[in-house]
């Protein structure tokens, strides 16, 4: 019947959209690419709710994955089972990495808030911190990769035995970024699916362990990349930073909804370029709003891990491959970030300790 007819369509069209999700290939030397990617299959696919050249009404495909429909109970309830099925083996299986105790990852929900900035010196200060933990770096962001030049870092990863590509390492951060792997100014134009291949390449295929923490420093935005680390990975916790301007913090709100869906932790949120100090006559200038991220922890319940001032010297640094955290440790802008680090840590042990 039709039914049966949109059932075995669906099972179809699943399995021709999965057969879409080809692997990206690693090979070749330090010299050459190290990530290449074979394109997708262009042929069209049937409608998941169509028989041969008849589509059938989205009510009828409604009642057949509705247990209120009218199918019989016992059919309803198989169907059902059927469709979960279906969703959970699309969904990524969240597995550690090997060697990897804590993933904490590094996020905004909106780019240019110094999100990056943040996540480099945040593994700065955790490896400098009384307990000397081993520290990694991934730069999640495809499409504009900015730790290479934050880390003073460039070449092309080199292979194991194992066919792994070795982090390349700066200041003892073990660092793996697209950046990496293609021209400096060479455009990555991938899709989505071709985006989330390509990060878990970059999550799977790289030698990390051992590690203690790896940090993680996210895409902007809420889409497939954000979900797909999320969901293929445990994470031990999210740091969410912001300035206190209101068109940030709406996106940081909606970052901090997203992840409370994936049930990854926040750990809290970051007030960065919370103030402006005058070179001159230290006069005081809130150039993004006053405690905006504070009165956001306050209403969602988040606890506020630090603030960070719009200072030259953050920049300066950042841009010339030297963290402040690195090149000017016994500052108050380095001192905030191991402050930071310093809560982050405590989490962590936290978890440890249940």
């Amino acid at each position: 019947n039709s039914l049966e007819i949109s059932m075995t369509s669906s099972r179809r069209c699943y399995r021709q959209v999965m057969s879409q999700c080809l692997p990206l290939a690693c090979h070749g030397s330090s010299s050459s690419s190290i990530l290449q990617l074979r394109a997708p299959r262009t042929q069209a696919l049937p409608s998941p709710c169509s028989s041969v050249g008849q589509r059938l009404p989205f009510s009828t495909c409604d009642a057949a994955f509705s247990s209120e429909g009218s199918v019989g109970g016992d059919q309803a309830r198989r169907m059902q089972e059927l469709r979960g099925a279906h969703m959970r083996r699309g969904l990524p299986k969240r597995e550690a990495i090997a060697g990897v105790h804590h993933v904490v990852l590094v996020a905004s929900g909106k780019g240019g808030v110094g999100k990056s900035t943040t996540a480099v010196n945040l593994a700065v200060a955790l490896s400098r911190s009384p307990k000397s933990l081993s520290v990694g770096l991934l730069d999640a962001d495809v499409y504009g990769p900015s730790i290479p030049k934050m880390m003073s870092l460039s070449g092309n990863p080199e292979l194991n035995a194992a066919d792994e590509m070795i982090p390349l390492v700066n200041y003892g951060i073990k660092c793996m970024s697209m950046g990496f792997l293609v021209d400096e100014s060479a455009a990555v134009v991938w899709r989505g699916l071709m985006v989330m291949q390509g990060i878990e390449r970059l999550v799977r295929q790289v030698a990390w362990s051992p590690l203690d923490v790896l940090v993680i420093d996210m895409p902007p935005g809420t889409g497939d990349a954000q979900l797909s680390i999320s969901q293929m990975l445990p994470i031990s916790g999210v740091v969410l930073v912001s300035t206190p301007q209101d068109v940030a913090l709406a996106d940081v709100r909606r970052a901090n909804t997203m992840f409370q869906k994936v049930n990854a932790p926040v750990f809290g949120l970051v007030q960065n370029m919370s103030v402006f100090v005058c070179p001159n006559c230290s006069h005081q200038t809130h150039v993004f709003g006053d405690d905006g991220a504070g009165k956001l922890a306050s209403e969602e319940k988040l606890d506020m891990l630090g603030d960070i001032p719009l200072h030259t010297d953050i920049r300066q640094t950042s841009d010339i491959g030297a963290p402040i955290t690195i090149s000017q440790p016994a500052s108050a802008h380095a001192k905030a970030y191991m402050d930071i680090a310093e809560k982050v840590r405590t989490k962590l042990e936290q978890q440890d300790d249940v």
